[in-house]
């Protein structure tokens, strides 16, 4: 995969995220989740654009850890949201699985990185 196939599909994981969002019918816990979902979601194509301009081989390591992080946390969320019952597993089966692949990815990535200093 290549870095600008990374990036595409980071950015559609956020953008896949948003639309879950705009059409789940929400109280106010659920709102609180949902925020906390899109804000780690969004952050992985963001981070992920920002460590490709990275300053130096540490500073992308850096944000290969934070990218790492936000991916595993927006599996945490989506995760959550099905055991609370705001959506059924199925719904969103394909997002959890992305984000639990997203992790691995980043994962790998910053092992490589950190033995190619």
């Amino acid at each position: 995969m290549t870095k600008e196939d990374l990036k595409k599909r980071t950015k559609l994981f956020a953008l896949r995220i948003i639309k879950m969002g705009k059409v789940i019918k929400a109280d106010d816990v659920d709102k609180l989740l949902l925020k906390q979902l899109i804000r780690s979601a969004t952050s992985v194509a963001a981070n992920y654009r920002a460590a490709l301009k990275a300053k130096s081989k540490k500073d992308f390591i850096y944000k290969l850890a934070i990218i790492e992080e936000e991916a595993d946390e927006s599996y945490f969320w989506l995760e959550l949201m099905t055991e609370a019952e705001i959506v059924k597993p199925e719904k969103i089966a394909s997002l959890t699985n992305e984000a639990k692949e997203l992790t691995a990815i980043f994962t790998a990535q910053g092992k490589t990185a950190k033995q190619n200093i």
